[in-house]
């Protein structure tokens, strides 16, 4: 499996991919929305994108469908429900459902509700020597988690992180739909300002250029992403300063919607 990370450079700090066969050379694009660049990208490398998977139906996400299915003539693939939100959709697709590209990639289908209720994520299984991977979309940012003010719920999000994402191996490499770290990281210290690993990070995401941003793992998340940290005595410390009425020993459901809540308007 290759991947290609995209960088839109827009103001929205959109990534847009493309997961490519290697034997036969057919590739998928993930949220195209630069679709000049996802064509021109293709066309450099001698691949044909003959699917089109969008993670959702926001227009930052699917705004370059039609460019590209003029291009290519792709079948447009989304979550089953998504289909009176994204037009021209081809096929709709379950969680455990396989999109497979070419001879050589298969990619499940995780059905991960919360940033809007009709959301898929993509995960690729370990293979030989390839680390697992998830395309994530807006459910998981680098150190932070999607909104839920545009079709979501919070509290399903809670459930997508605590019943799917953080079971998922440890060394799955994490490609989302943008580059927020930065200002994640920042609300991740803010939060818990005894979180070592954040703050050494921290330096190096500042001000970074995200077309060479490293390509993060589950690892990393659960060390500098507070949506990962729903038990430690210093996100639920500081968390009580902003809520004086939590639960002495809130549940992880709580922690996490109150800091969702907080999030907003970071």
């Amino acid at each position: 499996m290759i991947v290609e990370r995209l960088w839109t450079g827009n103001s929205y700090r959109n990534y847009n991919y493309l997961i490519a066969c290697p034997e036969t050379g057919e590739a998928l694009a993930i949220d195209p929305l630069d679709h000049g660049q996802c064509l021109a990208v293709a066309r450099k490398n001698g691949w044909r994108i003959t699917q089109l998977l969008n993670t959702h139906e926001h227009h930052d996400h699917t705004g370059g469908n039609a460019a590209v299915v003029a291009a290519t003539g792709a079948k447009v693939i989304a979550h089953h429900q998504a289909g009176g939100k994204i037009e021209g959709m081809d096929r709709g697709v379950k969680a455990g459902d396989v999109i497979r590209v070419g001879t050589s990639v298969e990619l499940e289908c995780m059905d991960t509700p919360g940033h809007t209720m009709c959301h898929i994520c993509l995960r690729a299984h370990a293979r030989g020597s390839q680390a697992p991977a998830i395309f994530s979309g807006d459910t998981l940012f680098n150190a932070g988690a999607g909104n839920c003010h545009n079709g979501g719920d919070p509290a399903l999000l809670y459930a997508t992180f605590a019943e799917q994402l953080s079971k998922l191996p440890d060394d799955t490499r994490v490609y989302a739909g943008h580059d927020y770290i930065e200002n994640n990281l920042r609300f991740t210290l803010a939060r818990e300002p005894a979180n070592a690993d954040a703050e050494a990070l921290l330096p190096e995401v500042t001000d970074h250029d995200p077309a060479a941003a490293r390509v993060m793992t589950l690892a990393d998340e659960k060390r500098v992403n507070t949506f990962f940290r729903l038990t430690s005595p210093g996100v639920i410390a500081q968390l009580r300063e902003a809520f004086p009425d939590l639960p002495e020993q809130p549940d992880a459901k709580t922690v996490f919607v109150k800091l969702r809540e907080l999030r907003n308007k970071w």
